[in-house]
């Protein structure tokens, strides 16, 4: 197995308070989604992707990251669905909290919570309590109201908006 010795991706932000460059934050989000494209070309769906799933390479600033955990995994046929209730609740999708038949692209809603969390310094769907988080997530819609998001481009935002998308069709 290889070392990595940079950690997990939630302790590397942590150690920075949240407060990572747009540029860097491209660089990883990056990494996670050509990661990603390679798992879905394959019909694999990572299932649960979160902060603490993705490890650094490296104790480097610039380290590269790889994605770890594959216990949540599963493979899926062209066009099939499945209604098992996988993921972690904050970075879960919709269709998952809904019971509703889900795809590959719940992979895609996780990687837009992660980069609104690069971004943003906190969850979009945040609460002390579980049955409050799967009320946002389902429900309400992300906000870049909080000052922060004065110091992020429209691109960043916008990439976001599209990967937060609640209706998967």
């Amino acid at each position: 197995m290889e070392v990595l010795r940079g950690g997990d991706f939630f302790s590397y932000l942590h150690s920075k308070n949240f407060i990572i460059s747009e540029a860097r934050a491209r660089i990883i989000a990056h990494q996670m989604a050509t990661a990603i494209y390679y798992l879905h070309s394959f019909g694999i769906a990572h299932r649960d992707l979160k902060p603490e799933n993705i490890l650094m390479v490296s104790e480097e600033e610039d380290s590269e990251i790889k994605l770890v955990d594959f216990g949540l995994s599963k493979t899926f046929g062209p066009g099939e669905t499945c209604k098992e209730p996988y993921g972690t609740l904050c970075y879960v999708a919709p269709e998952i909290l809904m019971q509703q038949p889900y795809d590959k692209s719940v992979d895609c809603w996780s990687l837009g919570i992660i980069i609104y969390l690069m971004l943003g310094r906190h969850l979009p769907f945040d609460s002390q309590d579980d049955k409050e988080i799967g009320r946002k997530t389902i429900y309400q819609e992300i906000s870049f109201n909080h000052p922060v998001w004065s110091n992020v481009s429209e691109q960043g935002k916008e990439l976001i908006s599209k990967l937060l998308i609640k209706n998967r069709k």
